[in-house]
């Protein structure tokens, strides 16, 4: 029987995709293991917690940078055979990380007790909000150094350490949370400090393997100031970029919370949604940034070319089976989610206008990985903030109109055809392609 082949470029995807999609779906773990463990505390404990993990998922989810940025820089040099220069700027990047991880523990541990207030929440759940960010705060500089080191190993072509590293941490994290909170009797910030435990554990883990790997082969353990300072411009360049997509799903809940309850609620259950179907296209350009670094790297162009427009295939194919999935199963899954009528109607319009966007998704998805591997933060900057800007007319248009939550959901689909177009011009213009070690162009 003739066996099929399947082209080398695939392979190296899937090889690469595979682990990142187990590591994605793994990080989510942390939080609903602490949801679990605390849901039997109480109400009162239950509302802090989600009060609590909306502060701290944003202060790290800003910070992702420090992924891709390493993800990026460090395969550039593995490509042009720098080892050596690849794990010292995978180090500066780890610095870097703990740089900014301390910052924002000292921070958060300052503003702790404050932060809650902000929310509309009872004088209880405010306290005890504030008491599992004192102690979740020594915790966001392991979360950061979790990112860069797996960033490094991600430019090194390897997922698979960070996801044995991640699968151990959820593991001894559900250990943890239900010791310290029903063994020793902590409640709340017992869980705070299981996660903090766990969070350091890996991130001294992921450390362990970068250490060795930069000892192995000469290079400086400490940071050199020129790597950090292009570690600290690339991350610059993608932190506006995150931003300008977190305020996207911002302004969006922002005026959902002006609709009916049931519109409120639906909201929730279409952005759990839409967090899901990201694991899997992510994943795809989680292998896109490192393939694209490395050959970049070494100054292979056509071959790039061709990688970028392979990935972008399956960035079409993935996110169209995804959206049909989501198409088929939305009056279902709004079954699963509630029993209420009115948020189900509204549930089942968001899920459709999210699944008919999806295959634009997946484009936009793994053109954002090819730019990102290409060290093209500058460009994706702008084009964050000029798609942010296009969306709230848009936005706002929906709110003026008092039109439901399905058109929300539309001027969003409108928002990612606005970032495909942006990504697709810049692709197809070659201006990505800039070669070397280390990106000079801006």
């Amino acid at each position: 029987m003739r066996r099929l082949r399947v082209p080398a470029e695939d392979r190296e995807m899937l090889r690469l995709a595979v682990p990142a999609f187990a590591a994605l779906v793994s990080e989510p773990l942390f939080l609903l293991a602490d949801t679990a463990v605390v849901g039997h505390l109480g109400t009162t404990p239950l509302a802090a917690l989600a009060v609590a993990a909306i502060v701290v998922q944003t202060l790290v989810g800003l910070c992702v940078f420090l992924a891709y940025g390493t993800t990026a820089t460090v395969g550039r040099r593995l490509g042009a055979g720098d080892l050596r220069g690849a794990l010292a700027d995978g180090v500066a990047g780890s610095w870097l990380a703990l740089g900014i991880g301390a910052t924002l523990a000292v921070g958060l541990a300052i503003s702790a007790r404050a932060l809650p207030g902000l929310f509309a929440v009872p004088d209880a759940v405010a306290a005890q909000a504030g008491t599992y960010l004192l102690v979740a705060a020594p915790g966001i500089p392991a979360m950061l150094v979790v990112l860069a080191t797996t960033g490094v190993l991600r430019g090194l072509q390897d997922t698979r350490t960070p996801l044995v590293v991640l699968v151990a941490a959820n593991i001894a994290n559900i250990v943890l949370n239900i010791v310290l909170v029903y063994g020793l009797g902590l409640g709340l910030a017992g869980s705070a400090l299981g996660t903090t435990l766990a969070q350091i554990g890996a991130a001294a883990a992921l450390v362990v393997v970068v250490v060795r790997a930069a000892r192995r082969y000469g290079a400086d353990l400490w940071p050199a100031p020129p790597a950090v300072l292009h570690a600290v411009r690339l991350g610059v360049a993608l932190f506006v970029r995150t931003l300008s997509l977190r305020l996207v799903l911002l302004l969006a809940t922002v005026i959902a919370s002006t609709m009916p309850a049931a519109s409120l609620a639906a909201q929730q259950i279409a952005v759990t949604v839409v967090s899901a179907l990201a694991f899997g296209l992510d994943a795809i350009a989680i292998a896109a940034q490192a393939m694209v670094g490395r050959r970049l790297g070494g100054g292979q162009v056509d071959e790039t070319r061709r990688t970028a427009r392979r990935m972008l295939g399956w960035g079409l194919v993935t996110g169209t089976l995804a959206g049909l999935a989501l198409l088929a199963a939305s009056p279902w899954l709004a079954w699963a989610f509630t029993s209420d009528p009115g948020v189900r109607a509204a549930t089942v319009g968001a899920l459709v206008a999210v699944a008919l966007v999806q295959p634009v998704s997946g484009v936009v998805f793994v053109l954002d990985g090819v730019l990102i591997g290409a060290g093209d933060g500058r460009y994706l900057a702008w084009a964050g903030i000029i798609t942010l800007v296009a969306y709230v007319p848009c936005a706002l248009l929906v709110l003026a109109s008092g039109a439901g939550l399905g058109w929300l959901w539309a001027a969003y689909g409108a928002w990612m055809v606005a970032r495909a177009v942006t990504l697709v011009l810049r692709e197809r213009s070659g201006h990505w392609l800039v070669t070397g070690a280390v990106r000079m162009a801006s």
